[in-house]
Order: C-alpha cells, then sequence, then structure tokens
C-alpha cells in the first residue's frame, strides 16, 4: 500500500525521470567532489551496498567503478530504474521497485547504504530507519546526503524568495503533499530516529555545493523542485521570467549566474 506523498513521487519522476542526477551531479563542493561522489567515498571498502531511493542509477554506477562489489538498489519509480538498467556497470546490480518501509532483501545483506537527496522524502521513517538497521550487518555503514536548502546570496536563494509566495497563493490542488519527517534534517532529529533502531550516533558535516552556471542551466537546477510541479503553467512562466531578470544582475563576467546549496552529509554505523 502506497501513501499520498509516494504517489505523487511516482508521478512526478515520471514526468521528469532523471530530475535530480540533471540537477545535482554538475554540482561540486569544495574539494572537487560531487555530493554524489562523496557518497561513493562514504563507503569506501564497503562490498556490499544499498542504494535507497537510487532514482536513475548514477550513485550505482560510480560505486560499479569498483571492481567486486555486490550492488543493490530500490526506488519508488520503475521509470527512474528503467534508466538506471541502461548505465554502464549497473546492470549487474539488483535493480527493485519498492518502498524503503518494507525493504525487499534479506537480514544483515549488506555492510553498507547510501541514499542521495532521498531519506528526507520519506514518510514512517521510524520504519525506514529499522528496515535499514535489519538489512546492514552489525559494523554496516549508512551514508546520506540530505538537502539543506540554497547557501545564501545567490540564485537558489533569490528563486524561494520569488517563488513561496507562488507556492503559499497556490489552490490546495497545485499543491504537493507534504514530504518526508522534518526530523532527517537535523542530527539531534537523525538520532533520535536512527538512534532507537541500532546505529551509533550520526556524524554531521554540512557542505556547500556549487550549481554556478549559464542562466537556462541555472533556471533547470533550481526550477526542478518538487514544488514547481503541480504549479499552473502560466504562473511557472511568469516565475521564470521574473527569476531570469534578476537573476541577470547577479551574472558573473563570463555570463554565468552564482548558484549553490548546502547539503547534510548524515553518516551513522549500525552497531551490534
Amino acid at each position: 500500500m502506497t501513501t499520498v506523498p509516494e504517489d505523487f513521487l511516482r508521478a512526478f519522476h515520471a514526468a521528469h525521470p532523471a530530475v535530480t542526477a540533471r540537477a545535482m551531479a554538475r554540482g561540486l563542493a569544495a574539494d572537487g567532489r560531487s555530493s554524489y561522489e562523496i557518497l561513493r567515498d562514504a563507503v569506501t571498502g564497503r562490498r556490499r551496498v544499498l542504494d535507497l531511493g537510487c532514482g536513475d542509477g548514477l550513485l550505482l554506477e560510480l560505486l560499479a567503478a569498483d571492481p567486486g562489489r555486490e550492488l543493490a538498489g530500490i526506488d519508488l519509480s520503475a521509470d527512474e530504474l528503467a534508466l538506471a538498467r541502461r548505465r554502464p556497470g549497473v546492470a549487474a546490480a539488483d535493480l527493485r521497485v519498492g518502498r524503503a518501509q518494507q525493504l525487499p532483501f534479506a537480514d544483515g545483506q549488506f555492510d553498507g547504504c547510501v541514499t542521495h537527496m532521498a531519506l528526507m522524502l520519506m514518510d514512517e521513517a521510524e520504519r525506514v530507519a529499522a528496515e535499514l538497521a535489519r538489512v546492514l550487518e552489525p559494523g554496516g555503514t549508512l551514508a546520506a546526503v540530505i538537502g539543506g536548502g540554497p547557501a545564501g546570496g545567490e540564485a537558489y536563494e533569490l528563486f524561494l524568495r520569488l517563488a513561496r509566495p507562488l507556492f503559499d497563493a497556490a489552490p490546495a490542488a497545485r499543491r504537493i503533499p507534504r514530504l518526508g519527517d522534518r526530523r532527517l534534517r537535523t542530527p539531534e532529529g537523525f538520532d533520535e530516529i536512527f538512534g532507537p533502531a541500532g546505529f551509533g550516533p550520526v556524524r554531521w558535516e554540512s557542505v556547500r555545493i556549487d550549481l554556478t552556471g549559464p542562466p537556462d542551466l541555472v533556471w533547470r537546477t533550481v526550477g526542478g523542485i518538487y514544488d514547481i510541479g503541480p504549479l499552473d503553467p502560466a504562473v511557472t512562466a511568469g516565475l521564470r521570467a521574473r527569476f531570469a531578470a534578476e537573476a541577470v544582475a547577479t551574472a558573473l563576467p563570463d555570463g554565468r549566474v552564482p548558484c549553490a546549496m548546502t547539503v547534510r552529509v548524515a553518516t551513522a554505523r549500525r552497531l551490534g
């Protein structure tokens, strides 16, 4: 049985497959890594890795570059998984459509789990934590990238300033459902959920991801968020025009628009 938020996410990703990877893959932290590469490195040495909310398989492809790994991925969206199966190196992965609250994997099957911009969208967070504790062996690593909002003073912050009044004014039929559990966006809330399930204290790091680019590319990045999906197309077109008009004032000498977001990198160890 699925929930209203899950039905929304499934429909959104059917209409916009690979939207997360298109927005985030080009973004770089100060050390030159993407948020996907940060997660890859968080499970270095882990041989049996689950990608929770694997989407179009970009992270699985990065993980597969380390030979001999046993990889699995699960996602609500069959459309995203169809793209994942086309990626080199992912063909051998065990890819399944399913819910994080009821994982179709054996107890202790994995020694690592990664999840990119997905964990904070999931309902029934305690059930998700319990399921991850079940499928991770003692000592296994959970690593998650969680959205942290705009970095400040750049195009993503400008976009949200322009967009939030439109989201608030939209009729109910044009609004997204509540997605996920807000506790997962803080270290205290993360430990409140994952501690009782059998995980040690979370290691929490804030990382700035630079998404600077040409104006059209920056719009595709910031305009790909879930809240935009249900808006009336005329409202979206007006928002895009206002954003373009104001973003040009921030452009660098080469014409690129500064854009950045903060992500939280959360890692925790399965105790026992």
